[in-house]
């Protein structure tokens, strides 16, 4: 992506359905369609919550100061925020691919969705057992089931037809 490409970003949120709730689901849904082959020009990193993209972040704060998406900052129980975008047009109707990874990844808990995406992102890294690493990382979010649903999530996900199919990481 170049930089401060706010249009990609609005695009992203459009193809999610119109709404899309945090940044980290945001960075995940970018980094499921780029990995795909759904979206291009974007460069991810590891961070603490998985794959991360700092032109994908800035472009979104640039977006929502020009008016292309509005960007709702509210506060969580644990003392920081999250925010809430939503597209300034009507949400495209489904269309494709694009648009039913968009929406599947966005309907997703959103835990679930950072240890899938995580996943895929150590698995792409080489990482000969992306599940455990990814545990080893989050444990705190590895608890409950939750990398079982995460595998699940991924399956169906993967399930989707897109140019470059998403690995199930059994």
């Amino acid at each position: 992506m170049p930089v401060n490409d706010p249009l990609k970003v609005a695009a992203i949120i459009a193809d999610a359905g119109g709404r899309v709730v945090g940044r980290t689901r945001l960075q995940k849904i970018a980094y499921l369609l780029t990995v795909a082959g759904l979206e291009t020009d974007l460069s991810f990193s590891y961070k603490h919550y998985g794959p991360f993209s700092e032109d994908l972040a800035s472009s979104a704060q640039l977006g929502a100061l020009l008016g292309l998406f509005n960007e709702f900052e509210q506060p969580t129980s644990w003392g920081g925020s999250y925010s809430t975008y939503v597209s300034a047009a009507p949400a495209v109707p489904h269309v494709g691919a694009r648009q039913e990874l968009a929406r599947a990844a966005a309907s997703a808990d959103a835990v679930e969705l950072e240890l899938a995406a995580t996943a895929v992102f150590l698995s792409r890294e080489g990482y000969g057992n992306p599940w455990e690493e990814t545990a080893r990382r989050k444990p705190e979010k590895a608890v409950n089931g939750r990398i079982d649903r995460a595998k699940v999530l991924l399956r169906t996900l993967a399930s989707i037809q897109t140019p470059t199919p998403l690995p199930a990481l059994a």
